[in-house]
């Protein structure tokens, strides 16, 4: 498994990646600027945090490493890996129905809150899982 040792990076896609789940204390990076924006990040073994401009993005606990984390009008797609199995909170719209995938496989849909944050429980082992999170689309 693999960390992100530069805390913060900016990919040649656009992305951005994130976290270090194997350091002992808390470590901190602060404005990095991406794409006309300021990002934040805290990271060690008990949680990963990401801000954007000031506000909240994503959370992790414990710590994860976060490749390709890209937001888009529909969602947010990002890859992850840590040594357990984390629980992620994302700053989505409020009140919105997102259909969450696994490694490409649907695993249901869910309702942000009234402050648009969601939840998602990821089981991690030995290869990195792809998180999709998108806009549920009504028939």
């Amino acid at each position: 498994m693999s960390a992100v040792k530069e805390l913060l990076r900016a990919e040649n896609d656009g992305s951005i990646s994130f976290g270090d789940y194997t350091l002992a204390e808390k470590t901190k990076l602060r404005g990095f600027e991406h794409k006309g924006d300021e990002y934040y990040v805290k990271t060690y073994t008990e949680s990963t945090h990401l801000e954007k401009n000031g506000m909240f993005v994503y959370d992790s606990v414990p710590g994860t490493a976060v490749t390709a984390f890209m937001v888009t009008e529909k969602g947010v797609k990002f890859t992850v890996e840590g040594d357990k199995d984390a629980q992620i909170t994302l700053e989505l719209a409020a009140g919105e129905t997102y259909t969450i995938y696994f490694d490409k496989k649907a695993v249901g849909q869910m309702t942000t809150n009234a402050s648009g944050k969601l939840a998602i429980s990821v089981e991690l082992g030995e290869a990195p899982v792809l998180v999709e999170v998108q806009e549920y689309e009504r028939r």
